[in-house]
């Protein structure tokens, strides 16, 4: 394990949350669908001595000396990245998700321009050019949504609004959406109104890496993702595009939307790269993607309404309303007894957001950790006792605290 000695010589109170946050994930089963563990080399790799330096620009062309290091490191991230996924041009410096989204925002699109994109209830992101978000309020968003009676996506409708609306750029990728998404048909509808096509795969990067969904890549002008999650690196984005967008995404990421990059996350971000160009990390897919059906289906014999009934990727959403129960309050329930998730909001909900009808279930980090599909159908289990009544669930809260104990100890997190 990482020796954290001369942190807790020198500042006690931030090592001691550190330990306590290392307990909190070694003791809980961790399934919010955008959460994972990264391997020790690639934590490793962040709290190096990248950290120290400044490298404004990019290989080859940077505004400080002393660069020739992380210029090697940033270089095998770039290409790594490009094997991993067959892209033509790689950015690796955005330090999010979010902002590898808007960097895209300012390579393609001027003030006022139309964009068409999914709503964050049927599962869109909110850096999807949300009401919530600046970005509503320099582009002008055209919102679709998923079918109200299958809670999946809509082609002909999509298409329907894109040459409605001729839109500059088309959104597709989503936080919470359980099935396979069609890229080529997404291609198609953007050739059809003269829109330009992006995908963010963030959320099933580590799958399509491994060939278990198809690829954005051959079909979208741009891809964006996040490099944790199913990816299973550091938290940080990534921007693919074709190479004769290359110039204007480098520019749009530095110097337009971002200083410096974090040449510590890039280390590790090339680091991940690596481990996911292994065979075992394809193996490791698959079985999160079996997790997770073996999830939904054992939640569905508990009486959840699991959408779209069952799932072709990480994930599981959950309407509640029949179980008479909020988001908010099953997590709540559900963080008591060491099981980590996120409320959500499912498609068309009417409770607030903060609140939600929904619940949103994700696999990566319980598969990380060893588990397989019959530990899926005991957590299944727990859930549903967790979503009775109150009466239910205060009876059982011990029993179910005392099945999370043993299953955590079962599948350890990192070896001591």
């Amino acid at each position: 394990m990482i020796n954290l000695e001369d942190l807790k010589n020198e500042d006690f109170e931030i090592y001691e949350a550190i330990m306590n946050e290392k307990k909190r994930q070694q003791d809980n089963l961790e399934m919010i669908a955008s959460e994972n563990f990264t391997s020790i080399a690639v934590m490793e790799a962040m709290g190096s001595f990248m950290t120290n330096k400044y490298a404004e620009g990019y290989p080859g062309k940077r505004y400080y000396a002393g660069c020739q290091n992380v210029d090697v490191s940033e270089n095998i991230a770039r290409e790594r990245l490009k094997k991993l996924f067959g892209a033509e041009h790689a950015n690796v410096q955005p330090h999010s998700g979010a902002q590898a989204n808007e960097a895209v925002y300012v390579a393609c699109l001027e003030k006022g321009d139309k964009v068409l994109t999914m709503t964050l209830n049927s599962g869109g992101h909110i850096s999807h050019m949300s009401k919530a978000t600046a970005q509503s309020r320099f582009y002008e968003p055209i919102y679709y949504d998923v079918n109200p009676e299958t809670y999946v996506i809509d082609y002909d409708e999509v298409e329907r609004l894109a040459l409605e609306h001729r839109p500059k750029l088309i959104i597709t990728g989503a936080s919470a959406y359980p099935r396979i998404i069609d890229f080529k048909r997404f291609r198609e509808i953007a050739d059809k109104s003269g829109s330009l096509l992006m995908v963010d795969m963030a959320h099933i990067a580590g799958l399509v890496a491994a060939g278990i969904h198809p690829s954005p890549v051959p079909y979208a002008d741009f891809v964006t993702s996040t490099t944790h999650k199913t990816l299973r690196g550091p938290r940080g984005g990534i921007i693919l595009c074709k190479e004769e967008w290359a110039k204007k995404i480098d520019l749009a990421v530095f110097p337009r939307t971002q200083g410096g990059p974090l040449e510590h996350v890039i280390a590790a971000k090339a680091v991940a790269f690596k481990e996911a160009l292994s065979p075992e990390f394809k193996e490791y897919q698959k079985q999160i993607v079996k997790n997770a059906q073996a999830l939904a289906e054992e939640l569905i014999k508990n009486g959840f309404n699991v959408l779209t009934g069952g799932t072709d990727n990480h994930l599981v959403l959950l309407d509640l309303r029949n179980k008479n129960i909020t988001g908010l309050e099953l997590e709540q329930r559900l963080d008591s007894v060491r099981i980590t998730t996120n409320k959500n909001a499912v498609p068309f909900d009417t409770e607030d957001k903060t609140v939600t009808s929904g619940i949103r279930l994700g696999t990566p980090a319980l598969t990380t950790r060893g588990m397989k599909e019959e530990q899926m159908r005991i957590i299944a289990d727990l859930i549903a006792k967790c979503a009775g009544s109150e009466t239910e669930f205060i009876s059982e809260k011990e029993n179910i605290i005392n099945e999370v104990s043993k299953l955590v100890k079962d599948f350890p997190l990192y070896e001591e």
